[in-house]
C-alpha cells in the first residue's frame, strides 16, 4: 500500500480501504491518518500488509515500544490497524491481537481570562481574520478543525447559535454564539465579504487550514509573551474551565463541547481553580475542643 496521489496507480487494497472509510463517513483527517498508519506498518513489514500474521503485529508493537512512540500515537495506530484487518480484510482474529496502551491522562493546561484577552489582541492579520477565528475557538469552545470548516451561513444570529457540521465523530451540533463574539464576526465579515467560508484562505474557494490557525495562535502567544505550549485547543480547554468556574453544570458544558461522555467533560473540574477555592473543607466545619495554638 504505497503512498501516491495518482489515482491510476492506487492499489486495489488501498482503494478498498478508502471505500470502507467513505461508507462510514470518516472525516478527511481520519482517512488520511489511517492510510498513513497502514503505510508505516507496511514499510516495517517489508511486504503487503494483507500478508501480516499475528506475530508480525506483535513484532510491530514491540518495535513501536522500543522506539518510544508516544502512547496516543500507538493507540491511533491500533485503531487504524484494527479497522484495516477487521473491516477491509475481514480478519477480526488479527484485530483482536492489537493491544491499546493505557497511560495517565494529563490535566489540560488553561489560560486565565486576562491571558486569553492578551492572546486575542496579539493575533496576526490580515485584518481581523485570526482574531475572529481564535475568538470562535474560545468563545464557542470549538476545535480548530471545526473553526476552519465554518461557513458564513453557519452563523445563526437570530437564534444566537453556531451550527457545527461533521464535528468529531462525524456529528452535527450547535454551539453557543455570544453577543460579543457576534460583534467580532460581523466586523470580520465586513472586511472579507465572504459568501462561503467564514475564514477563507488566499484562494476564496478554500478555507484556512487548521495548521494555519495553529501557526497564527503560536505567533500571537509569542507576541503576547505567553507559553509556546498554547494552541487553539488551549482556548477550547479554557472555555470549558472558565464556564465551570462560573458554576455552569458539567452536563451543559458537555453539550456545548460536543462530548459524547460526561466523563470527558469532568476532567475540567480538576483544573477549575476558582471553583476549587470556593469549596469549604469538611475540616473547617468541625467543632474542635481543646484546640491548642498552631505549632
Amino acid at each position: 500500500m504505497t503512498s501516491t496521489k495518482s489515482a491510476e496507480v492506487i492499489s486495489p487494497l488501498r482503494r478498498r480501504m478508502i471505500e470502507d472509510m467513505s461508507i462510514r463517513k470518516f472525516s478527511d483527517k481520519t482517512r488520511h491518518d489511517y492510510i498513513r498508519h497502514i503505510e508505516t506498518f507496511a514499510k516495517f513489514l517489508g511486504r503487503s500488509p494483507d500478508t501480516a500474521t499475528a506475530e508480525d503485529l506483535r513484532r510491530y508493537q514491540v518495535h513501536q515500544t522500543e522506539r518510544e512512540v508516544h502512547p496516543p500515537a500507538m493507540n491511533s495506530s491500533v485503531a487504524a490497524l484494527r479497522f484495516f484487518f477487521k473491516i477491509t480484510l475481514g480478519r477480526a482474529d488479527l484485530a483482536t491481537r492489537l493491544a491499546r496502551v493505557h497511560y495517565p491522562r494529563r490535566l489540560p493546561r488553561v489560560l486565565s481570562p486576562e491571558d486569553v484577552g492578551r492572546l486575542l489582541e496579539a493575533a496576526p492579520g490580515p485584518g481581523l481574520k485570526y482574531k475572529a477565528a481564535l475568538s470562535v475557538a474560545y468563545g464557542a469552545g470549538l476545535r480548530a478543525s471545526e473553526v476552519v470548516a465554518l461557513t458564513v451561513t453557519d452563523i445563526d444570529s437570530k437564534r444566537m447559535l453556531i451550527r457545527v457540521e461533521q464535528g468529531k465523530g462525524g456529528k452535527d451540533r450547535y454551539a453557543m454564539l455570544s453577543p460579543r463574539l457576534l460583534e467580532v464576526l460581523r466586523a470580520w465579515w465586513r472586511q472579507c465579504r465572504s459568501q462561503s467560508w467564514l475564514f477563507p484562505s488566499r484562494d476564496p474557494f478554500l478555507p484556512i487550514t487548521a495548521r494555519q490557525l495553529r501557526r497564527a495562535c503560536h505567533m500571537a502567544a509569542e507576541v503576547a509573551s505567553l507559553g509556546s505550549w498554547i494552541t487553539p485547543h488551549t482556548l477550547r480547554h479554557s472555555f470549558a474551565t472558565h464556564l465551570l468556574e462560573a458554576r455552569y453544570e458539567a452536563r451543559v458544558i458537555q453539550v456545548l463541547l460536543g462530548h459524547s461522555k460526561l466523563e470527558t467533560t469532568s476532567h475540567y473540574t480538576q483544573v477549575a481553580a476558582n471553583l476549587l477555592r470556593t469549596v469549604t473543607s469538611p475540616l473547617d466545619n468541625l467543632i474542635l475542643t481543646n484546640e491548642g495554638p498552631p505549632a
